[in-house]
C-alpha cells in the first residue's frame, strides 16, 4: 500500500509534469550575444540541474520547488556563452542526494565537475565514489535555510573541513557577510580551500563599505578564500546589467585575481516560496539574460589576462580540470 510520502512524491511529479507541459517557462537562454573574446577552456563555475522529479525526487525538507532544468538546456546555454567547462552544484532542494548533480555531470562528460552536499550518513566510500565521478568539493548552504547563528556556522564549517582535509577538495559556502566575519579565524587557519558563493552574500546597494565586506576582501587578498562573482541578480535589484555590483566585483578582483571565479547560477531558481503558496507549489525560475550578464565581466575586469585567470586558470586549479 502506498505510503503518504509515496503519494506526495507522485503528486509532485505529476504536478511538475503538468506544469511543464502547459505553462512551464523553459530555463532561460541568452538573448544577448557575448561581446568579448571568451578564452578557450572557460568555465561556468555555478550551475544546477533539476531533472525529472519522477526519477529524481526532491527532498521533503526543501523550502521551495523550482521548475525543471535539463543537461541539454545547460549545454545550449554554454554553447551560446562559449563556455567549455562547467561546475554543477547540488541545490538545497535535494538535501544530501547528489544523484541529480551526478546525472548532469555524466551527461556533460569530462568537461564537468561537481560540488556535493553531504551529511553525517555520507560515508567515506560515498565520497570516494563521488570523487571518481568528478566531485571536487562540498557545499554548506546556510543562506537558503536561513541559518544565521554563528555558533552553528562554526560547528558545521569545522565538521566540513575535518572531512575534507584528507582529500584534495574544497568547502563551498552560501552564506552572509555576517557569518563570514564570524568564521574569519577558522577560514584563515583552514587546511582546505574555501569558496564563497555569490559575492559572499554582499548586497550591492550597500556598497563596499557594508559590514563584513572588508573581512571577505581580506580573506581573498590573503589567498585563504575564493569568491564566486556569480548570481549578480541575488546581490542587486538593478537588472539587467546590475551596475551597482561592479564596485563589489572590482574590489574583490583587485584584492586577488587568483581567487576569483565566475558563474551564472543558471537556471536561476527563486529560492523563496511566495506567501500564500505551499512549498510543493512550483516557483518559476528567474528569466535572466546570461549573455548580458557575462558581458559585465569586461566591465569588472577590463584586462583580458585577468579574465583568463577568472574564467580558465582559477577554475582549472580549484576543480582539477
Amino acid at each position: 500500500m502506498p505510503t503518504r510520502r509515496d503519494v506526495l512524491l507522485a503528486s509532485l511529479a505529476a504536478g511538475v509534469a503538468m506544469h511543464s507541459r502547459n505553462v512551464f517557462a523553459k530555463a532561460s537562454q541568452p538573448a544577448t550575444p557575448v561581446n568579448f573574446e571568451v578564452p578557450a577552456g572557460a568555465c561556468d563555475c555555478h550551475t544546477h540541474i533539476h531533472p525529472d522529479p519522477a526519477k529524481f525526487p526532491m527532498f521533503s525538507g526543501r523550502v521551495y520547488t523550482p521548475e525543471l532544468a535539463s543537461p541539454e538546456e545547460m549545454s545550449a546555454l554554454h554553447k551560446a556563452l562559449h563556455m567549455e567547462r562547467v561546475v554543477i552544484v547540488t541545490p538545497s532542494i535535494y538535501g544530501p542526494d547528489n544523484s541529480p548533480t551526478l546525472f548532469g555531470m555524466k551527461a556533460r562528460g569530462p568537461s564537468a565537475r561537481g560540488v556535493a552536499v553531504i551529511d553525517d550518513k555520507t560515508s567515506d566510500a560515498d565520497l570516494d565514489a563521488m570523487g571518481e565521478a568528478g566531485i571536487r568539493g562540498i557545499r554548506l548552504n546556510l543562506a537558503t535555510g536561513g541559518t544565521n547563528d554563528p555558533n552553528v556556522a562554526r560547528q558545521r564549517f569545522q565538521t566540513a573541513v575535518d572531512r575534507m582535509k584528507a582529500r584534495n577538495w574544497h568547502v563551498q559556502m552560501f552564506t552572509s557577510l555576517a557569518i563570514i566575519s564570524s568564521i574569519k579565524d577558522l577560514v584563515a587557519s583552514s587546511p582546505v580551500p574555501l569558496v564563497f558563493d555569490h559575492f559572499g552574500g554582499a548586497q550591492a546597494a550597500l556598497g563596499v563599505g557594508q559590514p563584513g565586506f572588508s573581512d571577505l576582501v581580506e580573506l581573498v587578498k590573503s589567498g585563504k578564500a575564493y569568491v564566486k562573482v556569480s548570481g549578480a541578480y541575488r546581490a542587486s535589484k538593478l537588472g539587467p546589467d546590475y551596475p551597482d555590483v561592479a564596485p563589489l566585483a572590482q574590489a574583490l578582483i583587485a584584492a586577488n585575481a587568483d581567487r576569483i571565479v565566475w558563474g551564472t547560477d543558471w537556471p536561476h531558481p527563486d529560492s523563496v516560496t511566495p506567501p500564500g503558496k505551499q512549498i510543493t507549489d512550483v516557483t518559476p525560475l528567474f528569466q535572466i539574460d546570461d549573455g548580458r550578464l557575462l558581458n559585465q565581466l569586461p566591465v569588472w575586469a577590463p584586462d583580458a589576462g585577468v579574465r583568463k585567470k577568472i574564467l580558465v586558470d582559477n577554475p582549472a586549479r580549484l576543480y582539477g580540470f
